[in-house]
Parts: structure tokens; sequence; C-alpha cells
């Protein structure tokens, strides 16, 4: 039944829309909110640094796997979105207009709009004399001794550039010491440098926020680094390169050695992408091309800092409220009490936590609590991302300290946080805690913790599961709902999974929770054929996910049957989805909206009407098939009713409702921003911070 939508659009068009112009087309609204002149300026330049660090690891990532395919001759996508040539094309025409509008947008919007209001970046020619001192003495005292630069001849070779570094070609005329006449050099700026610097206050002349970027300082100043030589020109370079890891699970004995043997590699990978100056000339930029074996299609000019993403300091430093989101306190749940004991709270009933508009605090002084409480025995939690800072790691390393069980899956593989998990691997092993690396070949992505306490004789189990990260953080950043419960089944299904994790066996039957890789996908699958039956019965069906991916086919031709059976789908995907929804025959049913705004959209929430019932899951996976299949993955139900309808009402509701920052997706997988129209502006995020914050 569910193969039928398959043939029913093969004749015509694709199936599946293209995960990497999907990827595309998030960043392009996430581009619309530096756009807005809605949002605060300082915010403005915020959302300009996330596009741009988005697109670094969508090269660094998705762009180099299609380079990777075109290179060793598997032109065909896999999953059959169309040849890897073609997709690279369209990807590189599309990423150069929005390079060339990210500029645009920052030299004739927000740079003029930040010095209205006393926020100025200097360029060379603003400096004045006493600034210009200040700034040579910085360069002589504080960068020179750290810089080594190369002139390139036979004896000296085009050095190894490291990934998204900052890098001078330099132009140069004349004779060294040595008679060399090479005529180019390189100069690498130091890695432990600011890119940013604040002009001091005397210096200012009564503006108070300038700011001057390392690139210029370099530039003006880079004739001192080659005595006696003519500098004719020195331009700023950057190098995207593929860092996506790769350890060999089958002949691996360590993973943890394995692992940090790669990671110096990752600033090596294959070249991908080259960033020049916009005065950078033709024969220099072909030249880096050929020495990174790039082509002119890789090639990309930046009409300013070749790396944005640094002046995301700017927002941080400027203590200007007026150019900022207006801050408010997050809320705690009035059912954790003001006795201060977490354990008894809980016992008395589930707590749910909405993140960033409630306190993610209750989190870690439930840990804290857990470290320092007598009666609490065992210690287990999963770590996926937690930050190279983390009170989480250390009421881990302290509860081990004392003496607990505390054993902790580290999950060693998340991307760009390996060398921060690592380290805090060897620190809790120090102390004696149990530490696993997950299963080799299923990323441990599930994030749960479970504390063992003596009560009353007896043993209780306290669980907290979450849709995101144990990172205090991006808890103020994600939205995300995290669940603290007592219940002895779900308990109990927690510490089932914790052992699968760290012994042997084969899955054991849960009460209550789903579990990738083993009964997620087809319990998914199992319910969105329910809502078909009802609605082939002439019963209301409705199925609302929440998600930031929606990838898996299965899932997608689930979906589509269900729509083409009548039942309503409301799909709530923030970033990229396959799915072609409002197709005639096919997928009427469907729509697809994407909410972009303040904070970033991460809960995974499922509703199955389920003939009333009103079934609601919270997820830690979205639907791919790396998280149904290669991943260990947690979905757990709401059982209290009156928390059921919290998720409903704040986590898909107020999002279905909003008009102001959604975004909905047309057939052909474009995008339009939702209006009000005349109608009351409804922004759910914003709704949620008056209802949920104590402001």
């Amino acid at each position: 039944m569910l193969q039928e939508p398959v043939s029913l659009l093969k004749q015509t068009e694709p199936l599946f829309l293209n995960r990497e112009l999907s990827l595309l087309a998030f960043n392009r609204r996430v581009f619309a909110q530096a756009e807005d002149r809605r949002t605060p300026m300082l915010e403005r330049l915020r959302f300009l640094c996330i596009v741009s660090s988005n697109m670094d690891e969508f090269f660094e990532i998705r762009v180099a796997e299609l380079k990777e395919r075109i290179k060793l001759g598997g032109d065909m996508d896999h999953r059959g979105e169309g040849a890897a040539t073609d997709t690279f094309q369209i990807v590189s025409e599309r990423a150069h207009i929005m390079v060339s509008e990210q500029y645009r947008l920052l030299n004739e919007e927000i740079l003029p709009g930040l010095e209205e209001e006393g926020v100025r970046f200097l360029n060379e020619s603003d400096w004045t004399s006493e600034q210009r001192r200040w700034l040579h003495d910085y360069f002589v005292r504080e960068m020179m001794p750290l810089m080594t630069p190369i002139g390139l001849d036979p004896a000296h070779p085009f050095p190894r550039v490291l990934n998204k570094s900052l890098n001078l070609a330099v132009q140069l005329e004349g004779r060294d010491a040595f008679g060399r006449s090479s005529g180019r050099a390189i100069v690498q700026a130091p890695r432990l440098l600011p890119r940013v610097m604040q002009i001091p206050p005397q210096l200012t002349g009564g503006v108070r926020h300038q700011f001057v970027q390392l690139s210029s300082v370099l530039t003006a100043f880079a004739s001192a680094l080659f005595q006696g030589m003519v500098v004719n020109g020195a331009y700023q370079f950057r190098l995207t390169r593929n860092s996506d890891l790769f350890v060999d699970e089958e002949e691996i004995q360590n993973l943890r050695i394995a692992l940090a043997g790669e990671l110096p590699q990752r600033h090596l990978g294959d070249s991908v992408r080259l960033e020049v100056s916009e005065s950078c000339p033709a024969e220099m930029a072909e030249f880096l091309l050929q020495q990174f074996e790039l082509t002119e299609q890789d090639l990309y000019r930046a009409d300013g800092p070749v790396n944005l993403v640094r002046l995301m300091s700017v927002a941080d430093i400027v203590d200007l409220p007026a150019l900022k989101f207006k801050p408010f306190l997050p809320g705690v749940p009035k059912t954790l009490g003001k006795h201060g004991d977490i354990f008894r709270s809980v016992l008395k009933a589930d707590i749910l936590l909405h993140h960033p508009f409630q306190s993610f605090n209750p989190v870690i002084e439930m840990l804290e609590q857990a470290a320092e409480d007598p009666n609490v025995l065992a210690i287990k939690q999963t770590v996926y991302r937690t930050g190279t800072d983390s009170v989480i790691m250390k009421y881990l390393i302290d509860a081990a300290q004392r003496g607990k069980e505390v054993t902790v899956v580290v999950e060693l593989l998340a991307r760009f946080d390996e060398e921060a998990n690592l380290n805090y691997a060897a620190k809790l092993e120090e102390v004696g805690a149990h530490v696993i690396y997950g299963v080799v070949g299923y990323k441990t992505h599930a994030k749960m913790l479970l504390v063992v306490r003596r009560e009353n004789g007896e043993l209780r189990r306290y669980a907290h599961l979450s849709t995101g990260n144990y990172h205090p953080r991006t808890a103020k950043q994600y939205t995300d709902f995290g669940l603290m419960t007592a219940n002895e089944e779900i308990c109990a299904d927690v510490d089932a999974v914790f052992k699968q994790l760290t012994g042997l066996g084969r899955a054991r039957s849960l009460n209550h929770l789903w579990v990738s890789p083993f009964t997620l996908h087809e319990r998914i699958m199992a319910a969105i054929k329910r809502e078909i039956r009802h609605a082939k019965a002439g019963k209301p069906a409705h199925v609302i996910a929440k998600m930031n991916s929606l990838l898996e086919r299965k899932v997608i031709e689930a979906l589509y049957a269900a729509s083409q059976a009548g039942v309503k789908v409301d799909l709530l995907v923030r970033g990229v989805c396959a799915l072609r929804p409002g197709i005639p025959g096919l997928s009427e049913n469907i729509r697809v909206r994407s909410i972009i705004g303040r904070f970033l959209e991460h809960s995974r929430i499922f509703y199955f009407l389920n003939e009333g019932a009103e079934d609601v899951y919270l997820s830690s996976a979205d639907w791919m098939e790396r998280n149904f299949f290669r991943r260990i993955e947690l979905c757990f139900p709401l059982l209290d009713a009156r928390l059921k309808q919290r998720v409903i009402k704040e986590g898909l509701k107020v999002y279905l409702a909003d008009n102001n920052q959604a975004w909905e997706m047309d057939s052909s997988g474009n995008y339009h921003r939702r209006r009000s129209y005349g109608r009351v502006p409804r922004s759910a995020q914003e709704q949620l911070i008056a209802q949920l914050t104590a402001r």
C-alpha cells in the first residue's frame, strides 16, 4: 500500500526533494532574519554570522561529499536525487549568489546601521595617526613574534594551509639578502590572535565602540615582515577543507585512541572552497586555485573579511541593549516547589521543562544534588554535546570522586565536539568513572540521565529524558523539551537501554520507549498506518510532527499514503525536508512549515490523533535514515495528561498558528514567508516568552 505513491509521480517529477538544495534553502531562511529590518541591528549581524557558520559546515561536509562522489565516478546520488555533477553545479551557483548577498547586506545595511548607533568598524583609511601608532605597536609586540612569513621558492614550497585559517598572499618586488626574488609569499595568521580587536576608549574620539579586524592590521603592516622588499599587495584568503572524520570501525581496537589520531588530520583534508578578498588580482587567485587543486567554480570573493563568523564576538562585546533582543529570565515550573529538593518534587509528579523559556538549572541541580546526596548510589548519563567548560561534567566527576557508581556514555564522534568529548572522557576515567564510547557503528545520540537513590531501605530510580543536549549554553539558544520522571516503568526502560549500551545481549522488550536502531522506525510507521486505517474508516485522523530534518524515504512514502487516505498531516520541519507537499493526488493533505526565529528550533515532537487518545512523543531523533538505523536514539511518551496538553499547546499549536516567523513550503520545495496581512501578528517564540518566562 505504501509503495503506491512512488509510481504515481515517477513519470513526471522526482518524488523527493534534493537534500543539498533543501539545506541551502534553510540557510536562505536564516539569511532572511539578517535582512529583516525589524530584527535589532546586532542580532542582524549575529544572524549573518550564523549563515556563514552554516555555510562553512555545508562546504566542509555536504559539498565535500559531492566532490568526493564526482571524483570517484559515483556520479548518481544513491538517494536518487540526481547526478552529483548537476547538484554541484546548482549548489555552486546558489552559493555564489548567497555570498554576494551576504556582503552586500553587510556593507550596505548592517555596518552603516551599526555606525549610526556608535559601533564602527575601521578600515585602514579610517585610522587616525594615534590609532595607527597603537596598532603598529600591537603588531610589533603581539603579532610579529608569532609569525613566520614564507617566501615561495624551490627551497620553500607552498605551505600546508589549515582548514578555515586566515592567510595573506603577498606580492613582492626586489631581492632579499640571499638574492632571492620569487615575487610571492604566504603569511599565516597565528590562530591564537583575536580576529577582531577593540580600539581603546582613549583613542576612539568619543565613538564608544570601534573595532579593527586582524586582516586589516596584517595587510597594513605586512611590509615589516619583508625588510628591504617592496610589498605590492597583500590579499587575505581562506581555504575550506573536507572535515568529515573517517575512522575504520572494523579495524580499530580502541575508539578513543583511533579518534585522537584522526583529529589532527581534520585541518588538512581535501580542498573544497577558496575565499579571497575582493581586491585579490585574478593572477594571484588563479595561482592559489592551482596550489589547492581547485577550479574557478570553487572561488568565492569576499567584499570584506573572508571569515564573517569572527564578527560574532562583536555582538557579545558591545553592551547596547537597544540593539539586541530584549532579555528575559527563564521561568521555573511551580511544581518544583520552594524546598529545593529535586527528587522530592519529581516523586510527586513528572516535571516538564521547555527550554529556553524555562530554565535548564533544574537539570544541573538534579546532577549537583545527586553528586552530593549520600543516598544516591549511582548516576548514568549519555553525553553528546556538553561544551568545553561543562558544569554537567564537573558534577559527574565530583560524584565519581565521592565514590558513587558513575557511568557515562560519551559519544566521541559528535561532529566538531570530538576533542572536548575526548578530554572529558579522560578526566572521567581518571576519577574512576565507567566511561563507555557507545556502540561502534552507531552514534549514541539519545539524551538520558538516570539516578539511583536509596529511599526507606529500597532503591528508587529517577530519570531525565530530553530532545536536546546536556549543554547549558545551547539550552539558552535552542528550543527543547526535557522530562523529569520517577515513573518506574520509564525508569526501568532507561536502565535497560543503559545496560544494552554498556553490556552485551539482545535488544530488550521495553514498556514505553521507542529506541533506534531497533523499534523507533517500525513504531513510527505503525502509528502512521494506524491513522490511515482510521481515515479509511471515516474517522478523523491527524499526524503532526516537529523535527529538524525529514529525509527517510519509507516514512515519507507512508506520509504520502496517509495524505491519499485523507489523513491531515502537519509537518514542522526547521531545516532539510525531502517531502513535497501539496501535490494533487499525492500530498494535498500535507502542509510543511519551517519556523526561523530568535531561537533555533530543536525539539522533536510526534503527535498521532489515534481516535482522540492524542498520543504524544518527544524524541532525540529526526526522521532521517541515520537517526533510525545508524544511531542510538530515544523516543518517549508523555504519560501525564497535563504535560501532554502542554506539549500540544506549547510545542505544536502555537507554531501552526505562527504568521510572523513561519515559512510554508510549496510542492517545488520553495518557501514562502507567512504574513499577518492585517490580522494579529503571532510569533510562537514571542508568545512562549510571554507565557513561560519569569520576565
